[in-house]
């Protein structure tokens, strides 16, 4: 009989046998940070580590720079807020890039929810950094598009749209930088569209649908990247719940929810993505059956559907 239990098994020896580890660059702050190589679209390092007393799942995402569907997609029945001390939590700390990167410029991939930044460099590796993020909420998702970072600034003032003065007519009409501004300290506004990529107050809503459309950071992920983003960056708005990359030999899958319900043949994106990868890296042998597994788990796990045929 299946259960949640033995499907989290089936994860851990699946982590196990293709155990991912792509050296980072040591943090300085809060994002994770690499070094791009050529031949590579697949970085980060698969852990799980077991949960302390009073820890949440929440927590452990916090402390691995992952947002809450991340954590929870990657830990199938167990409970985000109250996991059985000592049970072994998947860390799912593994970054297929998204095909719709820019060169230069931030990727925002709403259906991941999770920030990339790709800057290019001609003496040194070029490099990227990324995030989790918390995404707008259902009707006020995120115009996918391309827009360019306008202005930049430290402790900003909120002015209360109208949109958010009418679901809530208490508030006030503007609030003040400090610890109930909703935009945190640092703010990266949008070319049009009222848009920006911020901190927040409420460091919970950071993999979820919960902003009016902006991009949402954890503070120390804000802090870190807003010094790095110069004005007038690209900033590319994308949704890809399937992605495909490859390292190693290897093509990777990595599956999350469709909750905008914009991918009528999964199948068919995921071998679009794999027909890419073998462009890169040659003729494969493609294991089917992971990857409809991988499409009907939906963990945001990268899991090797297929490798080069070298015969």
């Amino acid at each position: 009989m299946f259960s949640f239990s033995s499907l989290r098994a089936a994860l851990l020896i699946r982590i196990i046998v293709f155990f991912i580890i792509i050296p980072a660059v040591p943090k300085a702050n809060a994002l994770n940070v690499f070094d791009l190589e050529e031949g590579r679209t697949v970085y980060g390092t698969m852990m799980t580590v077991k949960a302390e007393h009073t820890q949440t799942l929440l927590d452990i995402a916090k402390d691995n720079d992952l947002g809450y569907n991340q954590i929870v997609a990657a830990n199938p029945g167990m409970d985000p807020w109250v996991p059985s001390e000592g049970a072994n939590v998947i860390v799912p700390t593994v970054f297929v890039l998204p095909r719709g990167r820019l060169p230069f410029g931030i990727v925002v991939n709403l259906a991941e929810m999770r920030l990339y930044y790709f800057k290019f460099a001609k003496e040194r590796p070029s490099r990227l950094w990324t995030c989790p993020v918390g995404v707008g909420r259902e009707g006020y998702s995120t115009k996918l598009s391309i827009y360019t970072v306008f202005s930049k600034a430290k402790d900003p003032i909120w002015v209360v749209p109208p949109s958010v003065l009418k679901e809530d007519p208490e508030l006030p009409p503007q609030v003040s930088p400090g610890p109930d501004n909703p935009l945190g300290k640092y703010i990266l506004r949008f070319s049009r569209l009222s848009y920006g990529i911020h901190g927040t107050n409420r460091p919970w809503g950071v993999g979820r649908r919960v902003s009016h459309g902006c991009i949402r950071l954890y503070s120390e992920d804000i802090a870190s990247l807003f010094p790095l983003v110069p004005v007038g960056t690209l900033v590319r708005i994308i949704y890809e719940p399937i992605k495909v990359g490859w390292a190693e030999d290897r093509c990777w899958l990595q599956v999350y929810q469709d909750y905008e319900n914009k991918i009528d043949d999964p199948l068919a994106a995921a071998f679009s993505g794999i027909s890419a990868c073998e462009q890169a890296i040659g003729p494969l042998k493609v294991d089917f059956k992971e990857i409809k597994r991988a499409i009907k788990e939906q963990t945001g796990i990268p899991v090797p559907v297929a490798r080069a045929d070298r015969e």
